[in-house]
């Protein structure tokens, strides 16, 4: 059952959040000058500096990871001078030409963490140069101490068990975005990104009321609805993945993640869509009337890119379905257009979708510890 007066007091809110996922959230703005801080530490800039590899893989493991890397890779697509591949093995043609790029949790015993740990064995037996975030212990960093470039960040996520999954997403945007400004691909200033996630966290925090937070709000309005993320740009339709994973990881709740182009082709999604717009009949009684199989669906648009086309395509859906939420950054400091704006303003949404989704199971009841997804 949803406990919707829970957004509303800050007391009983963090009383829930018994193993403190919302504190650890918060701290997105952290790890990435923690980051930043351990690829100065490990001389990233200078080892990679004028490097003009054949291409950079991005390693993943399951879970939030990997959507964060599919949206490193769309950041960096449009304008790197060479290919960014999201892989989870190591791609059998890696040799001395290559940027390989991972993160780790320092986890033993996990699965998930030993394929990682023979891929990394297997970029450095290559030759290629191999860029390592997470602990300084662990199955992972035993296997590339030595021949890697360790960024081992300083800080810790105060989250029992070290069960981290949908809590380090800051960590591993800003290992890959390092490498790419040594790369010379992207032009970010981690300590602004690091600056604009906290801004964010202070916003979405749980001192604000639910009308003024719009992560609390968004999660009311998803609430015992079937989420529908539809992206109206490449990035955005990343992002619309990574809410619907950090949803499943938080709040236990299934959602549909896709782009407008491609929900265009889906018919009877767009019906069932119209039919729950309409509004009920005060006649309806709730006890003799059937009931939906499903919870009726909730449309958010995204929208991360800021040219004409985006905005025109969200007017347009927007007039379609006047119900639809429309998550996007409104913010004249974070205006432009190009990579680095790109990669700011995703950033930012993709932690205010943590907070709707931890905000939303919380008051679902949910176990929102970050459960291992493998």
């Amino acid at each position: 059952m949803l406990d919707d007066a829970l957004l509303s007091d800050e007391t009983r809110l963090l009383a829930a959040d018994r193993d403190g996922v919302l504190r650890a959230v918060a701290t997105a703005g952290a790890q990435v000058r923690a980051v930043a801080e351990a690829a100065r530490e490990a001389g990233v800039d200078r080892e990679l500096a004028g490097l003009r590899p054949r291409a950079l893989v991005l390693l993943t493991r399951p879970g939030t990871t990997e959507s964060a890397c599919r949206l490193l890779a769309a950041l960096l697509t449009p304008t790197a001078p060479l290919p960014v591949i999201v892989s989870g093995v190591a791609p059998p043609w890696l040799g001395p030409l290559d940027v390989v790029v991972a993160t780790h949790r320092g986890r033993e015993g996990d699965p998930v963490e030993a394929d990682l740990a023979e891929a990394v064995h297997r970029a450095v037996r290559r030759g290629a140069h191999v860029v390592l975030g997470g602990p300084a212990e662990g199955p992972v960093a035993a296997a590339g101490a030595g021949r890697v470039l360790a960024v081992a960040p300083r800080m810790t996520y105060g989250v029992p068990g070290e069960d981290l999954d949908g809590l380090d997403t800051g960590t591993v945007l800003a290992t890959g975005l390092a490498v790419a400004r040594s790369l010379d691909l992207l032009d970010l200033d981690l300590d602004v990104l690091a600056d604009r996630l906290d801004a964010e966290a202070e916003r979405d925090g749980p001192r604000g009321e639910a009308f003024v937070n719009p992560a609390k709000s968004l999660a009311l309005r998803l609430a015992e609805r079937t989420p529908l993320l539809w992206g109206a740009d490449p990035i955005a339709g990343l992002l619309a993945g990574y809410g619907a994973t950090v949803l499943a990881t938080h709040a236990g709740v299934v959602a549909q993640a896709t782009t407008v182009a491609a929900a265009g082709a889906q018919p009877a999604l767009r019906a069932r869509l119209q039919e729950s717009a309409g509004e009920a009949s005060i006649f309806a009684d709730p006890f003799d009337d059937p009931v939906p199989e499903a919870p009726p669906p909730r449309l958010v648009l995204l929208a991360a890119r800021e040219d004409l086309a985006v905005r025109r395509l969200v007017a347009d859906v927007g007039a379609r379905h006047p119900g639809a939420d429309v998550l996007e950054i409104d913010d004249v400091d974070l205006a432009g257009e190009g990579p680095a704006p790109d990669a700011l303003r995703a950033a930012v949404l993709a932690t205010r979708l943590d907070f709707t989704a931890v905000y939303l199971g919380l008051a679902l009841g949910a176990r929102t510890t970050g459960v291992r997804t493998a």
